[in-house]
């Protein structure tokens, strides 16, 4: 009997593997020599054919397997981990594999670490065996045999209670309505021309819905393995060991049990094929689960649910569409994928079955009490740990930020603070290379440098002192080069105090907070009390300034309203924003668009702004400035034109905010002086 196992040490990549770990792993007898050869193209996990001579003996093992590990990429990496895919694959050969059965890949070997963000898998080699082609579709006959095997993976779970329960197969859903919606903007910008108009408007329709459709989870509910496609199924051929097989468990969850069966047959089918077997092949998968002992689950029922997921295509189409890396073939199946499923809705009118437009909103998420104290590092080198406060006065006379980053897998600490005004020069407190704190208390000490970093109550009441030697710089601008200012003494003791709700992200690990604050401010020999409103925020996982740009912006309109947004840009992609406003009488109401654009002065410094929260726009009008120059190990720049602005809205409502823009520099790298900030 086949025995998995779980006590080999995890590999970070395909070329960390010995022979000695190899028969460890397989349980066999020792190795003389292995060969590796890449397959798969996954852009979360490398992929790989071990083939294995052993030692002569009784006890050899298989002569190849499949090794799986995580990606080599830092970026794709961090994006497995933070969506926890790497997780659930690990789990499920472990936990569900054993238990459903049906047409899996044998498993030799399931481990994970997750402090160091690897996985390891060994899998059985079903070679040889095609690889199914999600453009070209298949054969009716094909489709009958993944539709059958299909219900013998979900009708030893179907319905289980215990499974519906369980955290890791019931994870929310990131791909929300506000993304959503932005995604679809620009999917149609880069493929509208080849998009009939017919099928833009049933994405348009269901991307409205898309809340209430998601929060839809009427039973019965079951194993989704949830990118059930002919790119993730292995037909066997000649004297292949098994006929059939799926791969590619990253995606598993618990959901709607006729999702799979739905997004097989909408995209894997030519658009006769399916119309003429769609539903004598359903039949036979509902067949099959009763053969298999499944009951309660009629086929009206059985019917329903199948038109009602036939949009899982158009989600599984349109997101990865225009956020993964764009290539010939990508875009020849996208737009053959989102034609058939697009179509597939039509066909079935699936449109009445749709909830109303912008119902089923979810709540927006809140963050845990807990999470405002360290976390544990990540083994990017560029994992950090963020905490961030701004503060503009009532007079709008005096604003500051403060940002403590953490790098622990650097050795250091970044410690900045800037203190500006409209009538005053900007004093920089900048340090790079500050030692990290110990444990959880966030106090650094150093000659010239102390700052204390006290959370007074969770999601509540959270102060920051310090004091320290700064610079003062007249132009501002000169930050951005790295010069130097002239020697000043300076600090603040400054309370955040929340005023408003705590907003956690959906798609990262962060959070926000409105706030009031009230303190001290000190320059030189200068006191000022400062009381007014401000931010703050706390992050943690990889951040790398320098590959991507972004604006981010947080700030209140005279009539109470609070805001925040940030748009993403991403070499490649289009940009991407979220946020919220926070209205006088209070709650949340989370974003579906934000659109950002500046214009820069010469100097680098931005002259003037406009932002889209929603149908809310605003002017920006910079005020007063805290920039800084950032610098990776690798020599990369990007200039960082902070900005305490005015702001006003069409509607004559103003306010003030702080603007941050990051932009990459180094193609265009510059300097006015010979000093320098290196982080």
């Amino acid at each position: 009997m086949h025995v998995m196992r779980s006590d080999a040490p995890v590999l970070g990549l395909p070329e960390d593997l010995t022979s000695e770990w190899l028969a460890g792993a397989l349980g066999s007898g020792p190795i003389d020599a292995f060969r590796i050869e890449s397959i798969g193209t996954g852009q979360m996990s490398e992929s790989c054919r071990v083939s294995i001579d052993y030692v002569p003996g009784p006890d050899a093992g298989p002569p190849t397997v499949v090794l799986k590990t995580a990606s080599a990429d830092q970026n794709s990496r961090s994006a497995g981990v933070g969506l926890g895919v790497y997780d659930r694959e690990v789990r499920f050969y472990r936990e569900l594999a054993p238990r459903v059965g049906g047409p899996l890949a044998e498993c030799h070997l399931a481990v994970i670490d997750p402090d160091q963000g690897s996985f390891t898998l060994l899998l059985e080699d079903v070679s040889p065996a095609v690889q199914g082609d999600q453009i070209a579709g298949c054969a009716v006959e094909q489709a009958r045999l993944a539709l059958c095997e299909l219900a013998e993976l979900h009708a030893p779970v179907f319905a289980d209670p215990q499974l519906g329960a369980t955290p890791w197969l019931n994870q929310e859903n990131v791909l929300g309505q506000a993304l959503m919606s932005q995604l679809l903007q620009a999917f149609l910008e880069r493929y509208g021309d080849h998009v009939l108009a017919e099928h833009q408007e049933v994405c348009r329709r269901f991307v409205a819905s898309l809340d209430g459709w998601v929060s839809d989870r009427r039973p019965p509910l079951g194993l989704v393995h949830g990118d059930y496609r002919l790119d993730n199924m292995l037909f066997g051929v000649q004297e292949a060991p098994r006929r059939f097989v799926v791969v590619d468990w990253q995606t598993v969850s618990w959901g709607p049990v006729m999702s799979d069966a739905s997004y097989f047959l909408g995209g894997s089918l030519t658009l006769q094929d399916r119309r003429r077997h769609e539903q004598e092949l359903v039949r036979e998968y509902y067949d099959t689960l009763r053969a298999h002992g499944v009951r309660g689950f009629d086929w009206s029922d059985c019917w329903s649910g199948y038109r009602r997921q036939s949009f899982l295509g158009i989600l599984m189409t349109v997101g990865p569409a225009v956020i993964v890396e764009r290539t010939e073939r990508g875009d020849e199946m996208f737009l053959t994928s989102l034609a058939r499923y697009a179509q597939q809705v039509l066909d079935l009118d699936a449109l009445d079955l749709l909830p109303p437009s912008g119902s089923g909103r979810p709540p927006a998420p809140r963050p845990d009490p807990g999470e405002e104290g360290r976390h544990p590092a990540g083994p990017e080198e560029l994992w950090n740990e963020s905490w961030y406060f701004d503060a503009i006065s009532e007079d709008g006379r005096t604003g500051l930020y403060t940002r403590l980053g953490l790098y622990p897998n650097l050795g250091v600490c970044w410690l900045t603070a800037l203190i500006c005004g409209p009538e005053r020069p900007t004093v920089a407190i900048v340090d790079f290379a500050a030692p990290l704190p110990d444990g959880a208390v966030l106090t650094i000490e150093r000659p010239g440098l102390r700052a204390e970093h006290v959370c007074e109550s969770a999601l509540e009441r959270f102060r920051v002192r310090i004091d320290a030697e700064g610079e003062s710089h007249a132009d501002p601008a000169s930050l951005l080069c790295g010069d130097r200012g002239e020697p000043v003494s300076a600090g603040f003791d400054i309370v955040w105090e929340t005023l408003g709700e705590p907003y956690a992200y959906r798609v990262a690990t962060r959070y926000e907070i409105p706030c009031s604050v009230s303190g001290t401010v000190r320059i030189g020999q200068e006191t000022i009390d400062l009381n007014g409103l401000g931010q703050r925020d706390h992050s943690w996982g990889t951040r790398d300034w320098w590959s991507a740009e972004w604006m981010w912006c947080a700030g209140h309109l005279d009539d109470g309203t609070r805001f925040h947004a940030v748009e993403f840009r991403i070499p490649g992609a289009p940009p991407i924003g979220l946020g919220y406003l926070q209205p006088p009488a209070g709650g949340v109401i989370e974003l579906d668009s934000v659109r950002a654009s500046e214009q820069v002065g010469a100097d680098g410094l931005i002259t003037s702004a406009q932002v889209g929260l929603g149908a809310l726009m605003l002017d920006i009008e910079p005020a007063a400035f805290g920039p800084l120059r950032l610098e990776a190990p690798d020599g990369r720049i990007s200039q960082f034109p902070r900005a305490m602005c005015l702001v006003s809205a069409e509607d004559g409502r103003t306010g003030a905010a702080w603007v941050e823009w990051n932009r990459n520099v180094s193609a265009r790298r510059t300097s006015r002086g010979s000093g320098r900030v290196r982080a």
